[in-house]
């Protein structure tokens, strides 16, 4: 499995032509790489099953122009980039609005060059694709990103296994038809096999998704959210996990704030504060984990996984209009495989 890196002026300018080739028409037709037979697409082989392994996850940073500061904490995206390599995870799950407008090339900048700590620590960087990268449009947007993540060869959704984890990372902008959960559809054809092929080494299975499949009643009314698409695919998961050997782990962003939520056998995290302009949950659901009034939540969380164990804490910035910034823990939590 390749790690992330950050190419060079000339080889950016290759890996755009190279790209832009690869995703044209994807928008009303399908990913560039679809493979049915179920293996994974990439495989860690560093890692066995057995390993310890340690995880961030975390999502909707809109990197953008320091100047700002409407849109995005430029102040806090940048210290929780560096608190995140400083936490040197095996994998880092990023749930998507990387940038603020996909489009835009020196929102790409930015993102590299405040993510410079990360490929100094050679971290292994799996995005998924939020609505931001799609920002003006999708023609415009996707080969910005799939020039900072070259190693995608033009995929929307992909798989990896990391030891006893495999990670599946979805397209939630599933109003193109190829890309939707509905069946039938490419992406869902994809998934399905995926799920019918799970290996036995694997204890958790982790989906990447930037729109959230649960979330809390405050979000069902002011935004619509989940939508019927994410039910949808809510629905499958959970028809999927009561036969499946392993557990299921769902992380999501687009609510920038923090959410937990147990259903059916299924963890669901939310974790979109990182850096993108706070949404305050005035009314968290009865059913939502996380109690803690405290806003707002620039956030990110960590799981430890050994065996079939994953112990799990999340943090967030203490007090992010303080002078000097620091994290503190606000939940810790146990997920157990079956």
């Amino acid at each position: 499995m390749l790690k992330v890196g950050h190419p060079s002026s000339l080889a950016r300018l290759m890996l755009f032509a190279a790209t832009a080739s690869l995703v044209t028409g994807v928008a009303g037709s399908s990913d560039a790489f679809s493979d049915f037979s179920g293996k994974p697409t990439f495989v860690v082989h560093e890692i066995k099953p057995g390993d310890n392994l340690k995880i961030v996850a975390y999502g909707d940073m809109r990197f953008t122009d320091p100047a700002n500061t409407t849109d995005t904490n430029p102040r806090a995206r940048k210290f929780l980039v560096d608190q995140i390599a400083l936490e040197k995870p095996d994998a880092l799950f990023v749930s998507g609005d990387i940038p603020f407008r996909g489009g835009v090339p020196a929102d790409w900048d930015v993102y590299r060059r405040e993510t410079a700590p990360w490929t100094a620590a050679n971290l292994r960087v799996y995005p998924a694709i939020g609505n931001h990268e799609l920002i003006p449009e999708e023609d415009i947007g996707l080969p910005n990103y799939f020039q900072a993540y070259p190693w995608l060869q033009g995929r929307c959704w992909y798989s990896v296994q990391i030891g006893n984890v495999e990670l599946i990372t979805l397209d939630s902008n599933s109003r193109f038809k190829a890309r939707s959960f509905r069946a039938g559809a490419e992406q869902r054809r994809w998934l399905d096999a995926q799920l019918a092929h799970i290996p036995n080494s694997i204890d958790f299975v982790f989906f990447l998704i930037h729109m959230p499949l649960i979330n809390d009643v405050q979000s069902e009314v002011v935004a619509d959210l989940p939508q019927a698409q994410e039910l949808e695919l809510r629905r499958d998961l959970e028809a999927h996990s009561s036969r499946s050997h392993a557990k299921f782990v769902v992380v999501a962003g687009h609510i920038h704030n923090y959410e937990r939520f147990e259903r059916k056998g299924i963890s669901y995290i939310v974790s979109g504060g990182g850096g993108a302009k706070p949404y305050n949950i005035r009314f968290r659901s009865p059913l939502d984990l996380y109690r803690d009034p405290g806003f707002p939540n620039f956030n990110y969380v960590v799981l430890n996984i050994h065996g079939k164990q994953a112990d799990a804490t999340m943090y967030r910035i203490a007090a992010p209009t303080a002078a000097t910034l620091s994290m503190e823990v606000k939940e810790r939590f146990t997920l157990h495989a079956k």
